[in-house]
């Protein structure tokens, strides 16, 4: 149970640091060509490996509490010009990066908006389009996010036949009450019937993402939702906070804050939910995860080598990310970059003969150092500190020390039971970014 005082105390937003440093605090812009350099010395390393991500923006609806980049369309004649930027853009980074043609891919990711937004003969082409041009490790991961309501089983299928083996399915939550408000009608039964299909064609990684502190949502609703999902026994379950920004996305207003559970009642969403998923024997990795012991992410956490890069926790670890499409973002050892997120800037930039640069950041030493602190603290739940900066990670933590959240082992800093709830909050000690622009000395209250 999480205690209610340390559940107010801590219950501050912090990022969830898929980047590092995080988007708003990219400051040292590179130009394309920067980044184009960049990405050459990363590859140009012997053995060097490769993920992409491809971003298809296109949904059907709107589900109004989503946060992604997305367009929402009923018109697929937007599907082949898409591929044809897609297409464009892999041929550009072939041509700049000539180490690109002879990198193993180690790892595919499909998402959005909807990637089965496309037709059975666009979608294979999508990803042929990918496969005849990059080379394929043997051990190469490949998953894709789909919605259970648009999506055929003549898709899965492909996707099957193309090396996909991971499913990431949204759900969020079975309560009519909830999808209505939301805008995503989705059936227990449609949602069952993929997952079987999905599972007796070979797809051996099933996940299923869950938010807690929607509009109406209660405890009622999450624990039938979690006691349905479990029925469905995924793989993994991820399972996290609605954040609200309403400021930065239109379609959050409309509802209001007052449709939102409250602090009292978002903690107990959050306890109740954990509690479901620890009773049934899913074990906690990194932020909002919980896996099955058989799973492949369990067995690479309890080896060390869990990793957490753009697309999410993996068993993998790359030495790049390509991100295509729009809004799509990419890594190399030392640099971030991200494309245009409007589509028509995205598809003219490229018409151009030029990658569609919208931003992004080239790290310092001192980011790739607090960069890798924050990962190996994610997926490990311990770290050494440097002792270059343990005196001042300990003036810091002290008062979360004081909770018994963390531990101190000399110089290295482990999260305890009931500090897993507080991950994010305690990663904000290797965010100097974000500390360097708080007014008081902590992002928490003495």
């Amino acid at each position: 149970m999480i205690r209610k005082d340390l559940f107010k105390k801590y219950n501050i937003s912090a990022p969830r640091y898929t980047t590092y440093p995080t988007i708003q605090y990219w400051t040292e812009n590179p130009t394309t060509e920067e980044w184009i350099d960049s990405l050459n010395q990363t590859l140009e390393k012997n053995n060097s490996t490769l993920s992409i991500y491809i971003h298809i923006p296109f949904c059907e609806s709107l589900c109004t509490f989503c946060g992604c980049n997305t367009s929402i369309s009923k018109n697929h004649s937007v599907e082949i010009p898409y591929i044809q930027a897609l297409e464009k853009e892999l041929n550009l980074y072939l041509e700049k990066v000539p180490a690109l043609s002879s990198t193993e891919l180690i790892e595919l990711n499909l998402g959005g908006g909807t990637p089965t937004f496309f037709s059975d003969e666009h979608l294979e082409k999508l990803i042929s389009l990918v496969l005849s041009k990059i080379k394929v490790s043997k051990i190469a991961e490949f998953s894709v996010e789909i919605d259970p309501r648009v999506t055929r089983m003549s898709q899965v299928e492909i996707l099957f036949n193309t090396g996909f083996r991971k499913i990431s399915i949204g759900v969020q939550d079975f309560d009519l009450e909830v999808q209505k408000i939301i805008n995503r009608n989705q059936s227990f039964e449609v949602t069952k019937k993929l997952i079987e299909f999905s599972r007796e064609i070979g797809f051996n990684s099933i996940n299923i993402d869950l938010i807690y502190g929607l509009p109406k949502q209660t405890v009622s609703s999450i624990t039938k939702t979690i006691e349905l999902v479990l029925q469905l026994k995924p793989n993994k379950i991820t399972f996290y906070s609605y954040a609200h920004v309403s400021w930065i996305k239109d379609s959050q207003r409309l509802y209001t804050e007052k449709d939102l559970p409250n602090e009292d009642e978002k903690r107990k969403l959050n306890e109740t939910g954990r509690l479901l998923l620890e009773n049934a024997g899913y074990h906690e990795i990194g932020m909002d995860n919980f896996v099955l012991q058989e799973d492949s992410l369990w067995k690479s956490f309890l080896n060390g080598k869990l990793h957490r890069n753009l697309m999410g926790f993996t068993s993998v670890r790359s030495d790049a990310v390509i991100g295509l499409g729009t809004s799509a973002i990419s890594e190399s050892l030392d640099c971030y970059h991200q494309n245009e997120k409007i589509e028509v800037k995205y598809r003219k930039l490229l018409s151009e003969g030029k990658i569609a640069t919208l931003k992004g950041h080239k790290l310092s030493l001192s980011d790739i150092m607090h960069k890798e602190l924050l990962v190996k603290l994610i997926t490990t739940g311990e770290v050494e500190v440097p002792e270059v900066i343990l005196e001042d990670c300990k003036d810091y933590l002290h008062v979360i020390q004081s909770d018994d959240l963390i531990q101190w082992e000399k110089s290295k800093l482990k999260i305890t039971e009931i500090g897993k709830p507080f991950l994010k909050i305690i990663c904000t000690i290797f965010d100097e970014k974000l500390r360097k622009n708080l007014t008081n000395k902590r992002l928490f209250n003495l």
